[in-house]
């Protein structure tokens, strides 16, 4: 499994991760997605969205503001709640979670420890003119709280029944006291949520369900299952409100980690908002004529986390006539690139230009003409994409280019005319 330190350079190197503000040093626990890495995530969440939203009936989208009514965190208990029991170090300064020391000295300095007090992880900010008690405001800890709160409004809209859901993409953000292990935990980071709402007696049937299916989700986009696992949380483990919660475990240089956590909230959320708002969130059947509060089966998985995931377990190195070829091998569903088109000398540029804006219809391509060939298959092996194509001077003549395979570095030659059959009879095996 390549160390962290080598996939953070690979990032740099090919544009997938970029240290934040780094001209100026940087910013702890903020990361800027390059072009590269920026085609990756949004392969990811299409993907994502495709399988919870577009390809079903009883799922809706919704897209909510950063900033909610400070209400919606007192009445979902992060105001109050919401914080990390910290430590400081009377010598260094420095603070450090209290769960993650096992000593009573500081580890950086051996200094004494101060007595443990809670830090609230969510950003304070103001919203208006003036910054008192009144104007303060958050921006959300996590996408769902909005999810819960628009609940009536996007189920008279979409005139949905029991049982639903509803999804969301969106950024969240975290005052993170120690970030770390790259993009793993970062103070700004993406979410993708699915809120399922239920008859409260069919909420383990949904549970079950939904922790499974996500399980398969990132076997289909390309993680290897022997990196994957299912941990199901201890009752110590469980939120007062959950009767269940299971983690979707990735094995990462530092450890078996969380990518996803699919839990039965029962009807907390809900009974909550409604009792602090003052709203009905009830749900009435009209079949059964029976009114209740929905369950909730809640999928939350982190896009920074799988994009890392999904490029350490790409990773890959080899030797061919005696180097080192670095290649990174994507499913070709969430690849940043599915095809490059590569001329063999700049006197093809037109033709191979107008190839590559042809394949653009049809998959995510990218033209590229800088060093020699094989530079050109070193640099695309490391980006991850599947199928690079060489326009030579035959093809002026045969109508036809050499298709070569990322992993295997078989070379085809294919009819112009046939490419995109050719591809997508390749992505779709």
């Amino acid at each position: 499994m390549v160390d962290m330190e080598t996939l953070v350079s690979l990032c740099k190197r090919r544009g997938f991760v970029f240290q934040s503000s780094e001209i100026y040093g940087g910013i702890n626990g903020f990361w800027d997605f390059g072009p590269v890495g920026c085609e990756l995530k949004r392969r990811v969440k299409d993907n994502w969205w495709r399988t919870m939203v577009q390809w079903r009936e009883d799922v809706v989208g919704l897209d909510t503001s950063i900033i909610a009514h400070p209400q919606t965190w007192v009445a979902s208990g992060h105001v109050e709640a919401f914080s990390d029991p910290m430590v400081d170090c009377k010598k260094c300064k420095k603070r450090f979670r209290l769960d993650e020391i096992t000593t009573k000295v500081c580890p950086e300095c051996g200094g004494e420890l101060t007595d443990p007090k809670k830090f609230n992880l969510m950003f304070q900010t103001h919203v208006g003119a003036t910054q008192d008690a009144e104007s303060i405001a958050y921006l959300r800890p996590e996408t769902c709280q909005s999810i819960f709160t628009e609940f009536k409004n996007v189920q008279t809209v979409s005139r949905l029944k029991i049982p639903f859901g509803i999804a969301q993409i969106g950024k969240a953000f975290r005052n993170e006291i120690t970030p770390r292990n790259f993009i793993f935990r970062s103070r700004e980071f993406e979410q993708m949520e699915l809120e399922f709402f239920c008859h409260p007696k069919e909420s383990k049937k949904w549970y079950e369900y939904w922790v499974q299916s996500r399980y398969d989700w990132f076997l289909s986009i390309g993680v290897r299952k022997e990196n994957l696992r299912l941990r199901p949380h201890a009752k110590d483990e469980l939120a007062h409100y959950a009767s269940g919660c299971t983690d979707v475990e990735f094995q990462m240089p530092f450890g078996w980690s969380e990518l996803e956590g699919i839990a039965d909230r029962g009807n907390f959320d809900l009974s909550q908002h409604a009792k602090f708002s003052g709203k009905d969130l009830d749900y009435y059947n009209e079949e059964t004529k029976e009114r209740f509060i929905p369950a909730v089966v809640e999928t939350s998985v982190g896009v920074d986390r799988t994009c890392l995931a999904l490029m350490i377990d790409a990773y890959h190195e080899e030797e061919v006539k005696g180097e080192k070829r670095v290649v990174m091998r994507f499913h070709p569903s969430i690849a940043p690139y599915q095809a490059a088109v590569f001329p063999l000398s700049g006197k093809l540029r037109e033709p191979a230009v107008k190839l590559e804006k042809e394949l653009r219809k049809y998959f995510t391509a990218d033209y590229d003409e800088a060093g020699s060939i094989g530079k050109r298959y070193r640099r695309h092996d490391e980006i991850g994409t599947p199928y690079c194509i060489t326009y030579d001077f035959q093809s002026e003549e045969d109508h036809a280019v050499t298709v070569r395979n990322r992993d295997t570095m078989q070379q085809d030659r294919v009819a112009v005319d046939q490419l995109v059959r050719y591809l997508s009879d390749k992505f779709v095996g």
